[in-house]
């Protein structure tokens, strides 16, 4: 079992910082659906541009058990450490230090994997912001900034010897973003090459692939991040299987549709009537894209500019999608 400071943590399962996904309300359902840790969006080290409602937010404390982690993101070390202490002192159980977003208003800025270019500069940020706080400081990784500079390894040894406490390796460089299969034996000659806890990231969308992963790796937990978007109870299911080597009967309508409800609420409570009603499509259309009629039900959905009037559409929805799966068994019966 992973500890996060004085935090021993339920499972090995954590929520990838999303920006845009991994808010305050997402963080409280993913931790309610067996993640073991959440991680709040990417927050820039500019302390100035924290006054504006996105920023705010994006350091409120979830309202569930367990360490509350906030990423920062940039390329100045004294910077980097003054946002690390700020945050601490604002009830931050936990800094986790950015070095593998690959998008380019990230990189204009020499922040985020573009650090990994520049080993003398990562190990002056990670020092830095270390010797600055009393709490456990993380870090994330790709491989490298491409398949011909792959230095991971480097960094994980760097990171290790300037006291970060945990590393988060995404299987893939820069140049790769997010295409092609994540490199698993990277992660494991990481994991062969520090002592620290090594979490996996990339392509885990099953039990079944969270098994294969932490077998090639030899990891010490899992990171999710799009496979947990319209589906939470993954990590109930990864659990699970991981514990017991069986598979969770699929959610039933009644439980996603509680899920998508109680997400919904949190999200019309978090940001207000207007943008929460905004945020919420995203989320919906990533609830119901399996779904029979999802199309068709969306375009409705996204017309809607009330919350009674979202939660009213998705309870018909679900009304009516129940009421066909009970004819098509009377039928099958008869």
């Amino acid at each position: 079992m992973i500890d996060i400071g004085p935090y021993q943590l339920k499972n090995s399962l954590f929520l990838a910082p999303m920006v845009g996904v991994s808010d305050t309300p997402f963080r409280e359902i993913c931790a309610q659906a067996g993640a073991g840790l959440t991680i709040a969006e990417m927050l820039t080290s500019n302390a100035d541009l924290w006054k504006n409602e996105r920023n705010r937010l994006k350091r409120v404390k979830p309202k569930s058990c367990g360490p509350h982690v906030v990423q920062i993101a940039g390329s100045d070390p004294q910077l980097m450490a003054q946002a690390a202490a700020m945050n601490a002192e604002f009830g931050a159980d936990s800094i986790d230090i950015n070095m593998g977003c690959p998008a380019k208003k990230v990189l204009k800025k020499a922040a985020g994997s573009a650090l990994l270019k520049d080993e003398k500069l990562v190990e002056r940020i990670l020092t830095t912001v270390v010797a600055r706080v009393d709490v456990p400081v993380t870090l994330k990784i790709r491989t490298g900034w491409s398949p011909e500079t792959r230095n991971g390894v480097e960094i994980a040894k760097i990171a290790e010897g300037c006291g970060i406490r945990l590393l988060t390796v995404h299987g893939r460089t820069r140049e790769c973003r997010f295409k092609g299969h994540a490199e698993y034996d990277t992660i494991a000659a990481i994991k062969s090459a520090v002592s620290i806890p090594i979490i996996a990231n990339g392509d885990i969308d099953s039990p079944e692939k969270a098994a294969a992963v932490l077998y090639q790796t030899g990891v010490d937990g899992l990171m999710i991040g799009r496979s947990a978007q319209g589906r939470p109870w993954i990590f109930r299911e990864i659990e699970n299987y991981l514990a017991t080597g069986e598979s969770l009967p699929g959610i039933d309508l009644k439980s996603r549709l509680d899920i998508i409800f109680s997400h919904l609420m949190k999200l019309h409570s978090f940001y207000g009537d207007v943008k929460g009603v905004w945020y919420a499509r995203k989320h919906v259309a990533a609830y119901v894209k399996e779904l029979s009629e999802s199309r068709e039900f969306m375009k409705h959905f996204n017309t809607f500019e009330s919350p009674s009037e979202q939660l009213d559409s998705l309870y018909e929805y679900f009304t009516r999608l129940d009421e066909d799966i009970r004819q098509d068994q009377g039928a099958e019966a008869a």
